[in-house]
């Protein structure tokens, strides 16, 4: 059974950093390409950043510059580092994981989800 268990949630104010991290169980980490989403209130789920299986990266154009997204495959974690954040950052945060070595943008790119993690900025 696959299981994506992440921390890091919390609120800060505008400016300031948080860090996401996401542990995967029961699949072949080192061979799953990996993404962050999120959902801010009354918003459709959004794609935020992905690492495939050889950390090549790819971000949407509103957290670049802010936002990297790494992988530590003998912890089986993903990371999510977010800095200079704002309050449109604001959403619950999901982990995803693909059981492909590659992944992109879409949510039908991904197999399994962690349960979200709430990010909250002040403005």
């Amino acid at each position: 059974q696959v299981q994506l268990v992440e921390t890091g949630g919390g609120q800060v104010q505008a400016g300031g950093s948080l860090r996401l991290s996401c542990v995967a169980s029961g699949l072949t980490f080192s061979n799953s390409a990996m993404g962050y989403f999120r959902q801010a209130p009354g918003k459709e789920r959004e794609f935020v950043a992905c690492i495939s299986w050889v950390s090549s990266t790819y971000y949407t154009d509103s957290v670049k510059g802010r936002f990297t997204i790494s992988r530590d495959d003998a912890k089986n974690t993903v990371t999510l580092q977010m800095n200079d954040l704002e309050p449109e950052d604001t959403a619950v945060y999901y982990c995803a994981a693909s059981t492909r070595y590659y992944s992109g943008g879409s949510l039908d790119d991904y197999d399994y989800w962690g349960q979200g993690t709430r990010v909250t900025i002040s403005s």
